[in-house]
């Protein structure tokens, strides 16, 4: 229900070149109760005053100069852009045809002249309450809006930090290389955004990234942890971890869970052929698991691992380069090192917390083999 003064308290606009009648109109209007009252004699002003005042009601004659009530109409409903306008059409004329355009130009009900007073507050009470209880429903669907929104806002926010601790919890299992994560996945989208992928497909790929080593959840700690070498035996169960994070990963519905899984499990792929679990090579490897390999392996090479101490941007540049084409796509790694000065910014701007080496010095044979799979993956 509209109390009265929810419909007193309505802005009412009156458009109509008659001076007597507006004079009228205004008089009842005030003696109902109604103060929010405002008026013009000339319709070329409708629709600036309508802007400005955004009124519940507008009482428009038809038959004026420079601009007839229909024209009016067709301003207002432009300016409304489809909303609800309530329109109460002022007229003599009482024939089916002008009734018709009228009503197909946006009126809501009609005003005979000369003016009943008693049947002038009735359906200006009436179009009044209508437009109220417009107002009240589209402001609780703004509302429902608003919240739904905020929820949905949280849910992606919830569902992001899931990820992203679930990337961690791996990184923790391992060498606990800090922001890792993090960096990597920016990494990953800007060279994805470089090579001209659309942002869906860059967010896609940022939010996805993080999960890539999930799967070192299923590796013995004998193994995981190990401070040197790994043996034949121990790499087997090693390279598990990309078909163990598939696995995880695989009943997810979500595009992005269905992204990751696939960039856990082919990101240790090669451009040769030689890398793990199904010797994938060129094109054959998913786009995001080729992104994120080199994403994965610079951030990798310039940070500080218990085994070795970070290496330069001059010498992770020329090792990346030295094993494109056997490790990377060549195509990716042009465009990569386009935008080297930018991924470098991304590294400086996310540090790691400080740490000590001082327990394993990189000697030549550790150095050499940071290029292999599980000696530059975080």
């Amino acid at each position: 229900m509209v109390s009265e003064e929810e419909y007193l308290n309505s802005k009412i606009l009156i458009v109509d070149d008659s001076d007597d009648n507006v004079n009228l109109l205004e008089s009842i209007l005030l003696d109902a109760g109604y103060e929010n009252i405002r008026s013009t004699m000339d319709p070329r002003e409708a629709a600036p005053i309508y802007k400005e005042m955004e009124p519940d009601l507008v009482l428009l004659d038809l038959n004026m100069p420079h601009l007839n009530g229909i024209q009016v109409m067709e301003q207002l409903n432009a300016i409304e852009q489809g909303s609800y306008l309530s329109v109460m059409v002022l007229t003599a004329q009482n024939d089916q045809a002008t009734k018709i355009e009228a009503l197909n130009a946006g009126a809501q009900d009609f005003l005979s002249k000369p003016f009943d007073f008693l049947e002038v507050n009735l359906r200006i009470k009436k179009m009044l309450q209508i437009k109220v209880l417009t107002n009240q429903t589209k402001q609780q669907k703004d509302n429902l809006e608003v919240i739904v929104s905020e929820r949905t806002k949280e849910l992606h926010e919830t569902r992001m930090e899931t990820i992203y601790r679930l990337g961690r919890a791996a990184e923790f299992r391992d060498n606990e290389t800090g922001l890792h994560v993090v960096r990597m996945s920016r990494i990953s989208a800007r060279l994805a955004k470089e090579i001209g992928l659309d942002r869906e497909e860059c967010e896609l790929i940022l939010h996805a990234s993080p999960m890539h080593d999930i799967g070192k959840i299923g590796i013995p700690d004998n193994i995981l942890l190990k401070p040197g070498k790994l043996d034949h035996d121990e790499w087997k169960v090693m390279q598990t971890h990309s078909s163990i994070g598939a696995q995880i990963l695989s009943r997810g519905r979500h595009k992005l869970t269905k992204l990751a899984k696939t960039i856990a499990l082919c990101h240790h792929e090669k451009w040769d052929g030689s890398g793990y679990p199904n010797g994938l090579s060129g094109d054959k490897i998913p786009l995001p698991a080729r992104i994120v390999s080199i994403a994965d392996c610079f951030d990798a090479l310039t940070s500080v691992r218990p085994y070795k101490q970070a290496w330069s941007f001059e010498e992770t540049a020329t090792e990346m380069d030295r094993v494109t084409g056997e490790n990377f796509d060549p195509g990716l790694m042009k465009s990569f090192q386009k935008i080297l000065p930018e991924i470098w910014k991304i590294k400086e701007a996310l540090p790691d917390e400080e740490r000590r080496v001082s327990d394993i010095e990189p000697d030549e044979e550790r150095r050499a083999s940071d290029t292999d799979p599980e000696k530059i993956e975080p």
